[in-house]
């Protein structure tokens, strides 16, 4: 139940900003509730794919579509006073980044994965439905050019993998609140700083 509330959690989080993202390029209803779908299951849909857990548990459960259903309604209905207070659509980002960078790192571990399959579906958890939003918005995905994102979530997986390997397994909850923690620390530390990696010179 931790598990899926944790996901859940997270699913809304990013389906929040599936539907704003829809809303500044000026998409319509449908267009938000697409991008709240893609933004908050794809990642996940990825990661469960890759692993062989078919179908995907996001497709098994409808509660995963009413919560990012449910998100894009929300903005579409009170968009103007969500965005006025976007500071905490950030950090609800970043929760949901901590959170999906944990549930990735779960299920590739739960599936026996090696260390390096760990921290990569860790990372494709939290960022897929980020990347796929912004494809679909016309976009060149934001983690791939701005903001300290894909890199918060990659040294929250690393966490999870070399604590595992260095107690051998024990301590399996403190390795999840490490893991969660770990991120959104790095994330919203990021924010505040304005922290980017360097960009390419061509």
């Amino acid at each position: 139940m931790i598990l899926l509330a944790l996901d859940l959690i997270g699913t809304f989080a990013f389906a929040i900003t599936g539907a704003v993202k829809a809303a500044k390029r000026g998409l319509d209803w449908f267009g938000a509730i697409v991008l709240a779908l893609a933004t908050g299951v794809a990642g996940g849909i990825m990661r469960d794919v890759m692993l062989g857990n078919t179908p995907p548990i996001a497709l098994q459960k409808p509660i995963y579509a009413i919560v990012c259903i449910s998100a894009a309604v929300l903005i579409i209905v009170a968009q103007k006073k969500i965005i006025s207070k976007w500071i905490f659509v950030k950090i609800a980002d970043a929760v949901g980044l901590g959170a999906f960078t944990a549930i990735g790192a779960i299920h590739a571990e739960t599936a026996g994965a090696g260390g390096v399959a760990i921290v990569a579906l860790a990372v494709l958890t939290a960022v897929g439905g980020g990347m796929l939003r912004d494809i679909f918005a016309g976009e060149v995905p934001q983690v791939l050019k701005t903001d300290f994102y894909a890199t918060a979530a990659l040294i929250g997986g690393l966490f999870f993998w070399t604590f595992g390997y260095i107690t051998d397994g024990d301590f399996h909850t403190v390795k999840v609140v490490g893991t969660i923690a770990i991120t959104i620390i790095l994330r919203l530390w990021a924010m505040n700083k304005k922290l980017k990696l360097p960009k390419m010179r061509g």
